[in-house]
């Protein structure tokens, strides 16, 4: 995007937040009171009903329109009218405050906190919303009319619901009494870009011979963990290391909330746990897809996030003969991702620490670290390979080191698979030196 075309984008952006702080909430109630005063609350209701929610948005567009030329709206300008309209049919057919953040393409996230404070996030930053809900009441419809497609509820028997929408949006939503100062619901919207290793060199989020190396770590099967905070883009990378991977090879991903894409591999097996039902039945676990995943041929495991005891299924897996694996860790360093590996594998199964440790270490390759800064830019920083310590345990190489002041990379050292793939005839031993070059000649 050039800068002109950033300029107006932003005075876009502007301009649509001013509008959205219009005071136009009275406006709004008696429009729809006149509304249904017209038309009738069973006909509303049956528009509404309609799968073809196009349509109803523009038969009661129409209504609403005739509403405004016909009462006393006079006092509203142009641009007022053409706001109130939208709003009253986002509150009908649409999802009220929530539609038009949802529908804008440049918002990732989007975060309500009660009645009264709503949140979104855009290229890595929060911003507060102009327009809030009017009640908790109408935040609950709005969470019923998201989750009711899905077969899910949230009340007060059942406070605490995680849902993926069929576009792919991942949902949590927690209601009172756990939520103490009304509703709340987080929305992550799922980004239907296919992002690869190049792009991700194209925004700044990682130089170019970084890229390659991470590039070759996949050719050349490593067990490669991605670790992060939330929202540092750790499924992002692993979408583009996924890129990376032979269209010959057969790959089984897990997902707690599927997200990954595999759009580019024609044999791909997607599997994704579910929570158990209002009943308590028909919980299926990424523990238990894990252990399934072994059964179906694959080439390489993609576990989208471990979390608890699938990490002990998931080092097994790795161990015994599924090289080239890939996964994402909650952690803020390559220390901490084997301390929660450790941990976690623990919850999965009662085993002494040094047999785990002796696990991470003959099962991971790499560690790399992704990682979101207080503007909200989101970089790959370091990366560490994994190896068996003389004495026993984990030992890490840090081989890339990031600064965060000035936000550069450095190879420290290069690592061991590089070297081994050119003796196994992965990677040209040329390409290796021209790489090498890069290298040099980026550091100066």
């Amino acid at each position: 995007m050039s800068v002109l075309e950033r300029v107006r984008e932003q005075e876009r952006l502007e301009r649509a937040d001013a509008l959205e702080s219009l005071p136009l909430a009275g406006v709004r109630t008696r429009l729809k009171h006149d509304l249904i005063e017209r038309l009738g609350l069973s006909a509303v209701a049956s528009m509404v009903s309609n799968e073809d929610i196009a349509s109803a948005r523009a038969e009661i567009g129409v209504a609403c329109q005739a509403v405004l030329n016909t009462g006393d709206y006079g006092e509203l300008l142009d641009e007022e009218r053409e706001l109130v309209v939208r709003q009253v049919l986002d509150e009908i057919c649409g999802l009220g405050p929530l539609q038009p953040l949802l529908e804008d393409p440049t918002i990732s996230e989007v975060m309500v906190n009660g009645c009264n404070h709503l949140f979104y996030e855009r290229d890595g930053e929060l911003h507060p919303a102009q327009r809030v809900f009017d009640s908790p009441d109408q935040i609950m419809m709005v969470i019923d009319r998201i989750l009711a497609p899905l077969g899910r509820r949230l009340d007060k028997s059942s406070p605490i619901v995680n849902a993926r929408l069929e576009n792919g949006d991942r949902v949590n939503a927690v209601a009172p009494p756990i939520a103490i100062d009304g509703p709340v619901v987080t929305i992550r919207k799922f980004s239907n870009r296919i992002v690869s290793l190049a792009q991700l060199v194209e925004l700044g989020s990682v130089p170019q011979w970084y890229a390659q190396m991470l590039s070759w770590a996949v050719r050349a099967r490593c067990d490669i963990a991605v670790a992060g905070g939330t929202g540092s883009g750790k499924t992002t990378l692993l979408n583009a290391l996924s890129c990376e991977i032979d269209k010959r090879e057969r790959i089984v991903t897990i997902e707690d909330s599927a997200e990954l894409r595999f759009d580019t591999h024609p044999n791909v097996v997607r599997l994704e746990a579910r929570d158990a039902s209002i009943e308590g039945t028909g919980e299926v676990t990424i523990r238990e897809l894990v252990k399934n995943a072994l059964r179906m041929r694959p080439d390489r495991i993609v576990v989208g996030e471990v979390r608890s005891g699938e990490a002990i299924d998931m080092l097994q897996a790795i161990n015994t003969g599924h090289s080239g694996s890939l996964t994402t860790c909650h952690a803020g360093t390559a220390e901490e991702v084997v301390l929660r590996l450790v941990l976690m594998s623990r919850f999965g199964m009662d085993l002494p620490t040094d047999i785990i440790e002796e696990q991470i270490a003959t099962g991971l390759d790499i560690i790399v670290m992704s990682q979101r800064m207080s503007d909200g830019a989101r970089y790959l920083s370091s990366l560490s390979t994994v190896d068996r310590a003389p004495n026993g345990g984990v030992h890490l190489e840090e081989c890339v080191h990031f600064d965060e002041s000035s936000r550069a990379w450095t190879l420290v050292t290069v690592p061991g698979f590089v070297e081994k793939a050119v003796h196994d005839g992965l990677i040209p031993r040329e390409e290796v030196a021209s790489w090498r070059c890069s290298c040099s000649l980026s550091a100066a």
